[in-house]
Order: C-alpha cells, then sequence, then structure tokens
C-alpha cells in the first residue's frame, strides 16, 4: 500500500528512517513528540530544486504523482487525550498504519487513545523491549494485526554494544512491510538478549 495515512509514536527523532521511506512512497506521515526534530525530505525530481529539511514545509511529489508528507505535532505521553486530538487534526482522515515505540509506563494508554483513530482495516507494529516479553507478548491493540518488534540488549554484529539505530530501523521497516503485505501478527527479534548481571 502507498499513498496512506501512518501514526508515528516514538519519541524525538526515533525512526526518522521509517518515515522517510514511508514520506517517499505517498505516505501522510503524522509524528507527534514533544519537541521538533527535522526530517530528510525525499530528493526532488530532477530538475526541480532540492528542498530543505523540513516536517512541516508542503507536499513531495513523488514519481508517478504520488506525493508524500510529514508533519510533527507537539504532543506528550503523559497527555494521551490531548495527543490523539491533535494527532487527529493533523491526520485528516482514518490512520492506515499504526507505528507504536511508547515508553513501556505510557505505552497501554496512548495506544488505546489514539486506537479510535486506526481505520478498521489497520495495521500495527509495536516495539518495545525484549525483557518485557517476559511479562507476555500479547499485542495492546489486539483487534488489529500486530507485527511485535522486540528490541535486543546487544548488536547482533557486537555484543558490547546496543543495536545499532540502522539495526533497529532495517527491524521495523521489515516489519513495516510485513504489515502493509497483509501478513498475520508475528513477533520479531532485533539484536541478541543478554543475561542480566546483577
Amino acid at each position: 500500500m502507498t499513498g496512506g495515512r501512518a501514526l508515528i509514536l516514538a519519541g524525538t527523532g526515533m525512526l526518522p528512517e521509517v518515515a522517510e521511506t514511508l514520506v517517499r512512497q505517498g505516505w501522510r506521515v503524522v509524528l507527534p513528540s514533544r519537541r521538533y526534530h527535522p526530517l530528510a525530505v525525499p530528493e526532488a525530481r530532477p530538475g526541480t530544486p532540492v528542498p530543505k529539511r523540513s516536517w512541516r514545509r508542503g507536499s513531495f511529489a513523488q514519481p508517478g504523482g504520488e506525493s508524500g508528507r510529514a508533519v510533527w505535532v507537539e504532543a506528550s505521553w503523559d497527555r494521551p487525550a490531548e495527543l490523539t486530538e491533535k494527532a487527529e487534526a493533523a491526520l485528516a482522515g482514518p490512520v492506515d498504519l499504526l507505528v507504536a515505540w511508547v515508553h513501556g509506563e505510557y505505552r497501554i494508554e496512548v495506544m488505546r487513545s489514539v486506537e479510535r483513530l486506526l481505520a478498521t482495516t489497520a495495521s500495527v507494529v509495536e516495539v518495545r523491549p525484549s525483557a518485557e516479553a517476559t511479562f507476555g507478548t500479547e499485542p495492546v491493540l489486539p483487534d488489529h494485526p500486530t507485527q511485535l518488534v522486540l528490541l535486543g540488549t546487544a548488536s547482533e554484529s557486537d555484543s558490547s554494544q546496543l543495536p545499532s539505530r540502522a539495526e533497529i530501523a532495517e527491524g521495523v521497516m521489515a516489519a513495516v512491510g510485513r504489515a502493509l503485505d497483509g501478513h498475520p501478527a508475528s513477533i520479531r527479534q532485533i539484536g541478541l538478549v543478554r543475561p542480566m548481571v546483577r
């Protein structure tokens, strides 16, 4: 699917590669967060000026006539009703894809608040730490097919480091691809899980 509406719930500057990819594919992407963080907009077609980095400026024409847009709205996890209202105004229609990487303390309340914005056929990609899998891997919004992404505590390429931004972005985009292709709910692990040392 291209050209739908996506809501990305992630911290400021988190998952920009996912948002940029969706915009390039013609999606309207709304990104609520506390602070503004510019996105790299898609490259312009040959012969047109290259736009500056921004979330707020205009729509970006894509090959084949599609256009995408990213819109930032100021919002905080601890005010989910306000976040939902602001996101609804910026979306201008029902959400086709929800990508949520929300701190565990706020995850359930925030995701349940925005659930009313989702189209009945909307897919969900939910990102959370692997450590939380010990408490269950049930999705927060069970009425929507959910690709659950569990973040390990170590990179697959260097077990002394956390998973890199590139690893996380690649894993989340793979989950987004599965969601948009209509695959059934699944769980994907990014990185390795190191045992906790006390």
